[in-house]
């Protein structure tokens, strides 16, 4: 549950979604003001516009940016889904049914690369590609790789997970390290930092993994889920019981801006808002669809 979004689940009318978050009426991107979220839908009826969104061999969902008319710009609604991550936005994909919209999860951006593709009047055109993946795989593939690796300096690990947090800044082949890698660099400072013990509540970590490691959970304070890439100074390691006080807590909203506080002192480097700086896309060959 995403939101209160049910994964499968089809929702008879988009004018349901717009009723609760608002945002743009008409086009793929709603990108609703009021809340930290960019909602994308796809469907059949894209390919009239060029649109070819499909998913890859390796899980990986290829989603056309928004532009009609001539060559795509990161700009608006494409720039929302390149900056979701580091703004600290849920991106949701709906999927255009004749029921109405289905629920397919929540995503998270790896990459983008250019494409030639016709735009609406038939004239070819750069298209912009963005590259996702689910966030339940991120989470699940991060967690099960937690051991995968001995233990490093901190000093090392933290500018892992730096690097891992502005790596949307720079070009998609800038590094290599896919969406996976850059959680786990993340996680792995997040929890080496904490040292054992809970940053929420203080507490020692209630019980050791089968690695032998203090037993914490990485929490996204900037988001109502957790997992995928996001800035260490936003993330936070709690103990199973203050990270479902977040979530399920009747004071959990204000519990979470209480970490949030929290966070000046833990991580104090806190990055200025508003400084993302779109990623460029390298051109890339159009897959054999």
């Amino acid at each position: 549950m995403s939101w209160g979004f049910e994964e499968g689940r089809v929702y008879s009318r988009r004018a349901d979604v717009h009723a609760q978050f608002g945002g743009q009426q008409q086009g793929g991107i709603i990108t609703p003001a009021q809340h930290p979220l960019v909602i994308i839908i796809t469907g059949e009826e894209g390919l009239t516009h060029g649109y070819a969104d499909r998913t890859r061999e390796d899980g990986a969902f290829e989603y056309f940016g928004e532009g009609q008319i001539g060559d795509m710009v990161l700009q608006r609604g494409n720039l929302a889904i390149a900056s979701h991550s580091a703004e600290g936005k849920s991106l949701l994909l709906f999927r255009k049914t004749s029921e109405g919209l289905r629920f397919v999860g929540e995503m998270v951006y790896e990459a983008h690369h250019l494409e030639k593709a016709p735009d609406r009047e038939g004239n070819q055109r750069s298209a912009i590609v963005f590259e996702l993946r689910a966030l339940a795989a991120v989470v699940e593939g991060t967690e099960e790789t937690a051991a995968a690796k001995p233990q490093a300096a901190l000093e090392e690990l933290r500018s892992l997970a730096r690097a891992a947090a502005t790596v949307s800044q720079m070009p998609a082949t800038a590094n290599g390290r896919n969406v996976y890698q850059r959680s786990q660099d993340v996680r792995n400072y997040v929890l080496a930092r904490a040292r054992g013990g809970c940053e929420g509540c203080r507490a020692p970590a209630p019980f050791a993994r089968k690695d032998g490691s203090p037993y914490l959970e990485p929490h996204h304070i900037r988001r109502l889920s957790d997992g995928g890439p996001d800035d260490p100074s936003y993330v936070i390691a709690l103990c199973p019981n203050c990270h479902r006080r977040v979530h399920a807590g009747a004071d959990g909203e204000a519990y979470n801006s209480s970490l949030l506080l929290e966070m000046k002192t833990i991580e104090p480097t806190l990055p200025q808002a508003g400084h993302f700086q779109p990623p460029s896309a390298p051109a890339k060959t159009k897959l054999n669809q």
